[in-house]
């Protein structure tokens, strides 16, 4: 195998399995939440977007509605279809079959694969081979999660109400620091959204503060003439 498409492999591989490993918190997050082991891995394999999984088992998990859970898993979505419409270009997908496959597969990890390759042609196999080992990995952990969570005791299941925002706070660590391209983006659009979620808490039924924190993040991530990140 050429040295750059071996690169691209091992890269993508990596990237994969670590992000994958996140499941394990996801299926522990939704066993604790309520959800059956079957139900958890359907929301894995059926969504597959490990922001808007968090965000509906947060919901639910805290007694919100249905619509809440819902329409704050759509919002954190929309920005799939933002990376879709950037990665046809570059992928360039043929055949119904092709394109829905390709589209499941859209999420930041991938998109940044793609993105970061030099051609065309690596990034298609690092967005290929990434999402295929994420997907993979992301469901099978999801599964070990689910199963771990619901063999414990009350009291450690009781812990788990943490695991949602420690795992929003790994995944949203390293996107905050200044080697990051935009940092003040970033902490802007965090801080934003913390806010709006914090200070509606007491207020509003579970849910609502996540689908107002949506908005609000997306409002403070927006670009300012005349400033640089």
């Amino acid at each position: 195998m050429p040295p750059d498409r071996a690169e691209t492999v091992r890269d993508a591989v990596g990237l994969g399995l670590a992000v994958g490993l996140y499941g394990v918190a996801f299926g522990a997050a939704a066993d604790a939440a309520g959800l059956d082991v079957w139900q958890a891995l359907v929301l894995s394999a059926v969504m597959f977007t490990g922001a808007s999984q968090f965000a509906i088992i947060g919901v639910l998990g805290a007694g919100g509605s249905a619509a809440a859970a819902v329409g704050s898993a759509l919002l954190l979505g929309v920005r799939n279809t933002v990376y879709g419409v950037r990665l046809v270009p570059l992928l360039r997908p043929r055949g119904a079959v092709t394109r829905a496959g390709t589209a499941h597969l859209v999420i930041d990890e991938t998109t940044a694969l793609a993105l970061a390759a030099p051609d065309r042609r690596l990034a298609r196999l690092g967005f290929l081979v990434g999402g295929v080992v994420l997907y993979l990995t992301w469901n099978a952990t999801t599964v070990v999660g689910a199963l771990g969570a619901a063999a414990l005791g009350g009291t450690a299941r009781a812990a788990l109400d943490a695991v949602v925002p420690a795992a929003f706070l790994a995944l949203l660590w390293p996107r905050l620091g200044k080697g990051n391209a935009q940092p003040a983006v970033q902490r802007r659009v965090a801080i934003g959204g913390a806010v709006v979620a914090l200070a509606l808490t007491p207020f509003v039924p579970a849910g609502v503060q996540v689908i107002a924190a949506v908005v609000a993040v997306v409002l403070a991530g927006r670009p300012r003439r005349g400033v640089t990140a």
